[in-house]
């Protein structure tokens, strides 16, 4: 008896029609198979979400119906001491770890928690500046870093020229004066412990970014406005705190580099 690849292989057209028959079985149960995938990733997602709407009810009903004058009252306006720039790393948030409740912080979460310098033009982290320092007068912008952030370690691993067609550099470039101060003052260290460096790093050039702001810088100077760093090391659970120590001569003598006071070290 001559096989069915031995008929199949003397006869093009039976081919065509074995192959088309099988890649038709093929697709059928392939397509059943993703079928059955979405669904189970439907069912996934529902529960989720279902999980997600028990804890917006408990919220309703022990924190919102609990505190209902205190909501009320937001739903009026806001008046926040704080603007809060922090990473939108999902393992750092700031009302979590900070205890901040609603209204009392204006926060805004980006990529490896950076202050673009003015001249970077418009984004989203200076049009919130703008706003909770314009308009809502806040008291204190705090800078919030941390520790095993990938924006950093991208950051730190990125080549000298910036590949354009990548957002995630073209946004953390903004931090390239401390990836230049890291690498002169931790050459010798490991790339882990550089990026390490290079996260508190961050900060300060961020504060000094936010001097490059008009409105910003007045206000600081007149001591109406002050300007914090923090650094969340979520592997220890600790938490740093310093200040920004604003002297206009001060900060030129040290051509860009900042001098702290209130450092505060919590654990």
């Amino acid at each position: 008896m001559l096989s069915f690849w031995h008929i199949c292989s003397n006869c093009p057209g039976l081919t065509v029609k074995a192959s088309r028959e099988s890649l038709g079985i093929t697709e059928q149960h392939k397509n059943k198979n993703n079928k059955l995938e979405r669904v189970a990733e439907t069912d996934d997602r529902s529960e989720l979400f279902e999980d997600m709407k028990q804890r917006f009810l408990d919220f309703k009903k022990h924190k919102y119906m609990g505190n209902l004058e205190h909501y009320q009252n937001l739903a009026k306006g806001q008046a926040p001491k704080f603007m809060v720039i922090s990473c939108a790393d999902s393992r750092v948030c700031p009302s979590t770890i900070l205890g901040f409740q609603p209204g009392e912080a204006f926060i805004v979460r980006n990529v490896a928690n950076l202050v673009p310098p003015l001249e970077s033009g418009p984004s989203e982290t200076n049009a919130a500046l703008e706003f909770s320092v314009n308009f809502l007068k806040i008291e204190n912008i705090l800078v919030v870093g941390h520790s095993c952030c990938g924006g950093i370690r991208a950051l730190m691993g990125m080549d000298d020229e910036v590949d354009k067609s990548s957002f995630i550099q073209n946004w953390v470039v903004v931090g390239k004066d401390a990836r230049s101060w890291t690498k002169a003052a931790a050459s010798k260290l490991s790339f882990d412990q550089q990026c390490q460096h290079c996260e508190k790093e961050s900060i300060n050039r961020s504060l000094l970014n936010l001097l490059t702001y008009p409105w910003i810088e007045e206000k600081v100077k007149k001591g109406v406005l002050a300007v914090h760093g923090g650094y969340y090391d979520f592997v220890e659970c600790t938490f740093e705190k310093w200040t920004l120590d604003y002297k206009e001569d001060n900060l030129k003598e040290k051509h860009g580099r900042i001098s702290v006071k209130n450092h505060l070290f919590w654990c």
